[in-house]
């Protein structure tokens, strides 16, 4: 937590309309200037922007004034305001930025994203993939861009499923309140027989929907954990088979620093196309699926469960692919270049310096 907060105006430029696009850089305008006194007053050794046009004016400011200025970003891509300031920071801290960054690569440092205690704990838990016979354990997770994508292709897909395989599967599944939640048993019932006896089913569901949704496993004699809310999901990743998500670059990073095989099915309207990105990343590794959304039917999506529960071998190499490019420690690494970049050391000074840690 803070010692001090500042407030400090500003906006986004995602209008075309002529007048918003005035208004808007005209906040930008008085940020830049409030900032300019904030920083002029508390005299910092080192200012770190974390993307978005909110961190815009404190950099220029702070870069303007001549202080040490540092910018994270936690995707594959530049975002549009890490873009803008790049060129003025004397540091560049990448979550999944490539280290040939273009005409920055000297000044960035792979620093990786920090990542929750929690998901620290979890990543301590081994990873051992379920083998034929045996409870399958299914995480299945939107967040805020895709909850509702997936409580209606998981479910239909999973209906598609053996019966054999079916059975086995063990759901976690995070939706919105407002999601119809009766789209996933939908879904399982598509598994074969042998798949879907292996089925165990953990799904958010609104309160008045509970019942209903418990009933509809039961009719298909699927498992199921239905609650409103999961505050345990790290640990939930961590006993997972497979999980099923986006490809934001915190989700992303938490299943390299667990360890985890995954299906990503980034979100198609994301800016700049960083849910791409942060899954071809992972892809490239060898510790990710990729599929599109538009070629995500049930029928697709079913034949990749199928095959997940019949390749416990494969799981497990995916798994070991994505561990690798996890990196656990990265808010030490980060903090430690904040403190290199306020003490005068330079970005190649750093790097040979962490070279062998294996940051």
């Amino acid at each position: 937590p803070a010692d001090e907060i500042h407030v400090v105006p500003s906006a986004t430029i995602g209008s075309k309309n002529p007048i918003s696009v005035a208004g808007s850089l005209w906040k930008l305008w008085v940020g830049l200037r409030a900032a300019r006194r904030l920083v002029a007053k508390l005299k910092p050794v080192a200012v770190v922007g974390f993307g978005g046009y909110p961190t815009v004016p404190p950099l220029l400011a702070s870069t303007g004034l001549g202080v040490p200025s540092i910018i994270h970003e936690q995707n594959a891509v530049m975002g549009r305001a890490n873009k803008a300031l790049a060129g003025r920071v004397k540091a560049i801290a990448g979550g999944f930025l490539p280290p040939a960054n273009g005409q920055y690569s000297d000044k960035t440092v792979a620093t990786g994203n920090p990542v929750r205690p929690a998901v620290l704990a979890a990543s301590e838990i081994p990873y051992t993939a379920s083998q034929t016979g045996e409870p399958f354990q299914l995480v299945v997770f939107g967040g805020s861009q895709g909850a509702q994508f997936f409580s209606s292709a998981v479910p239909a897909a999973i209906c598609l499923l053996k019966d054999e395989q079916r059975k086995r599967i063990v759901v976690t599944q995070q939706a919105r309140p407002e999601d119809k939640s009766s789209a996933v048993p939908a879904a399982i019932c598509l598994l074969k027989d042998e798949q879907r006896k292996r089925i165990v089913v953990t799904q958010q569901a609104r309160p008045e929907d509970k019942d209903s949704v418990i009933a509809s496993y039961q009719k298909l004699g699927v498992k199921a954990d239905v609650s409103p809310f999961f505050g345990d999901m790290a640990s939930r990743i961590g006993e997972a088979d497979l999980v099923i998500s986006r490809s934001g670059a915190s989700t992303v990073s938490e299943l390299s620093v667990i360890g985890r095989p995954s299906i990503l099915v980034p979100y198609p309207h994301a800016l700049d196309h960083d849910q791409a990105a942060n899954a071809a990343a992972l892809s490239a590794a060898g510790g990710a699926s990729v599929i599109k959304q538009a070629e995500l039917s049930p029928q697709k999506l079913s034949g990749l469960l199928s095959s997940a529960l019949a390749e416990p071998e494969r799981l497990s190499a995916t798994a070991a692919a994505a561990k690798a490019t996890g990196k656990p420690h990265a808010a030490d690494v980060l903090a430690d270049l904040v403190e290199a970049i306020a003490s005068g050391r330079s970005v190649q000074e750093f790097k040979k310096n962490i070279e062998g840690v294996g940051a």
